[in-house]
């Protein structure tokens, strides 16, 4: 006898849009994402529990319009799937295994970061949601607000560098060169605040040591 498997039904996220086709309206909207991309693929090198999309759909329910962050974290699924990854995020493909972290990069113009987008990760049950305002900012508003899930409802982190100990990671904002621009970004911490370094900043270092010994890196 047949048996119906629900989950049969469900399309897959590479039939769904995988992004909501907004084009950003700021380089900061990407680059800060991928700097955080960046670090995290250096840190985590040697794990492939964790996925960071970037501009990329949540699919909650198939029926629905997907959720589109900045970027966000998911830890606990595959790092790659399949040869060309994913297009979509998609729970019912992820174990309904929802992400961890929503990250929202304030623009020129507000998009419901405090509003609309902070209710909906809310309702998803996502436990982290973090707002940067790299350029702008809103009355009373900090540049940089973590909030973390509790009971149903976000509740405002305190400080510039917050640790989160289900990820095992801090996040917090702090001057620094990536891409050889240097200017104030958002980075990855140890939980006793060391700042994670970019590749370009450890390359740096490297450098300076051969320098500092007498060694000409131009030789090498």
């Amino acid at each position: 006898m047949y048996k119906y498997n629900p989950l049969h039904c469900l399309p897959s996220t590479t039939e769904l849009p995988c992004s909501d086709d907004k084009p950003v309206d700021s380089e900061l909207q990407i680059l800060i994402p991928n700097l955080l991309l960046a670090i995290l693929s250096t840190i985590w090198h040697n794990r492939d529990d964790w996925y960071f999309g970037i501009n990329m759909g949540i699919y909650y329910d198939p029926t629905q319009d997907a959720i589109v962050p900045d970027a966000f974290l998911s830890l606990g699924v595959e790092r790659f799937v399949g040869e060309n990854g994913r297009s979509s995020y998609g729970l019912w493909e992820e174990d309904n295994i929802m992400p961890t972290l929503a990250l929202e990069v304030v623009s020129q113009t507000y998009n419901g970061e405090y509003e609309q987008k902070k209710t909906d990760y809310a309702q998803l049950g996502i436990l982290y949601y973090v707002i940067y305002a790299p350029t702008r900012l809103r009355r009373r508003r900090q540049r940089l607000e973590v909030y973390r899930l509790i009971d149903g409802e976000y509740i405002l982190q305190p400080g510039y560098k917050i640790w989160m100990p289900e990820i095992g990671l801090g996040i917090g904002r702090e001057g620094g060169t990536y891409q050889g621009r240097t200017r104030e970004w958002l980075f990855w911490y140890s939980e006793d605040g060391t700042r994670y370094l970019t590749q370009e900043e450890q390359m740096q270092n490297l450098l300076e040591k051969l320098r500092q010994q007498g060694i000409d890196p131009n030789t090498l």
